[in-house]
């Protein structure tokens, strides 16, 4: 009986999200059609899908682009043909496992049913995680990648298993084949793995495995790619180029020159046209990329060489507007349709939502610090994700992939404030029984 009415919690976290996630499909993102970023995945995998092409314009290859998220969007409409709302339909699907977990997490790490399925409630309707199943952006699948591959990494702390191992290498690629900087996360887990051996929780045969294997089987993975994009440009490119892009367009006269709250990214073709305009538009092909990013980052540098006066302020701004809780994004539905009723509402609630939600977060890091051996992948994950916004670039979307660890931390908070409570109530009976 336990077990089914685990179970059916579960079942009814992940019915609850898809409902969401399904609701705000067919009302917000009704009439969306992909542009900007989204036009592009899709672009690439309809190329794959009809000349066999990693491409982007024509037959010109590209390593500009990690290949999961297009490789699907072109499975998805070799099934179902080139219409985008089952892709999201799928988005939603992955965003509703991502609430499961949250559910799951929570129910093992804090022993307690009634507050996991409040995690997976408040994760449900939480509008951080749901917003990004309206567009073809691949926030969706790398949040629930790197939510399933924490939770499986913390499952191994009691199991023990090898097959959890393997799930992680296999999880760990698919991360970075959804997004480069998902490499940087096998660095996180030797490091947690060694830390774990050192303080006796891992002994220091299974750390070394754990810090070995695990990279190892994602690296393997890769390896094909890895070897197709160097076929094709003739350089080691892992997964994807495009670092030098974020950074002349994180670094530069324009932005530096903007209020504090748009100190993000600006396209290099609108704020560098002078060095964006030595590479063509359309018929750059994959050498060409690697020579654009070559420029572009040596450009940045030098901006930020000369500019050293600018540079705290600018890295401050990427800081706070990580945190700012509403994402606006050109090809977002709430602000391509902000006159829907729908769209008004989930707006309203981008706004209001997230806050609770931080400060509850930011007080579960504090009460959790016994716990830190449990929560230390957390804690490298959410600092690397702050480290990477704030040396690149912050904006509310590059929150997305630790919104899931934040409603955890909340859901710490939680416990604490109830537990705390609890022990009111006990020692006032206690004083009265005394009296």
């Amino acid at each position: 009986m336990m077990r089914w009415r685990l179970d059916r919690f579960a079942v009814g976290v992940f019915v609850l999200a898809l409902l969401v996630r399904v609701v705000y499909n067919f009302t917000v993102a009704l009439h969306y059609v992909p542009t900007r970023d989204s036009q592009q995945y899709r672009d690439i995998g309809l190329h794959l899908l009809q000349a066999h092409c990693f491409c982007l314009h024509g037959n010109i290859t590209t390593v500009y682009r990690a290949p999961l998220w297009p490789l699907l969007i072109g499975l998805l409409s070799l099934v179902f043909g080139p219409n985008d709302l089952f892709t999201r339909l799928l988005l939603c699907v992955l965003d509703a496992a991502t609430c499961l977990i949250i559910y799951l997490w929570v129910r093992d790490f804090l022993n307690t049913r009634r507050l996991a399925l409040v995690a997976g409630i408040v994760a449900a309707l939480y509008p951080g995680l749901y917003i990004y199943t309206g567009w073809l952006y691949s926030e969706t699948l790398y949040t629930f990648l790197l939510t399933a591959l924490g939770y499986a990494l913390y499952r191994l702390l009691r199991d023990r298993g090898v097959g959890l191992v393997i799930l992680a290498g296999v999880l760990l690629a698919l991360l970075a084949l959804t997004r480069p900087n998902g490499l940087l996360v096998a660095g996180l887990i030797v490091l947690w793995a060694l830390v774990l051996g050192w303080q006796r929780v891992f002994s220091w045969r299974f750390a070394w495995r754990v810090a070995v294997v695990v990279p190892l089987i994602a690296l393997l993975l890769i390896a094909p790619w890895t070897l197709r994009n160097y076929l094709v440009s003739q350089r080691f490119v892992p997964v994807a180029t495009g670092d030098g892009t974020v950074l002349l367009g994180s670094y530069n006269n324009q932005v530096a020159q903007k209020p504090w709250d748009q100190m993000t990214w600006s396209n290099p073709l609108r704020s560098v046209p002078e060095v964006s305009g030595a590479f063509p538009l359309y018929t750059c092909d994959a050498r060409c990329e690697m020579k654009r990013e070559d420029l572009y980052k040596a450009k940045s540098l030098q901006w930020m060489q000369t500019h050293v006066g600018e540079m705290p302020g600018l890295l401050a701004a990427h800081a706070l507007n990580m945190w700012v809780p509403a994402a606006h994004e050109a090809d977002l539905p709430t602000d391509r349709f902000p006159n829907q009723l729908s769209s008004r509402i989930v707006l309203v609630l981008m706004n209001v939502v997230p806050i609770p939600i931080f400060l509850l977060a930011a007080w579960g890091l504090i009460v959790s610090r016994r716990r830190w051996r449990e929560l230390l992948l957390v804690y490298l994950i959410l600092l690397s994700t702050v480290g990477e916004n704030v040396g690149l670039y912050g904006i509310p979307r590059f929150r997305a992939p630790i919104e899931p660890l934040l409603l955890m931390l909340a859901m710490c908070a939680i416990y604490s404030i109830r537990k705390y409570w609890a022990g009111r109530r006990t020692a006032a009976a206690s004083t009265a029984a005394v009296r």
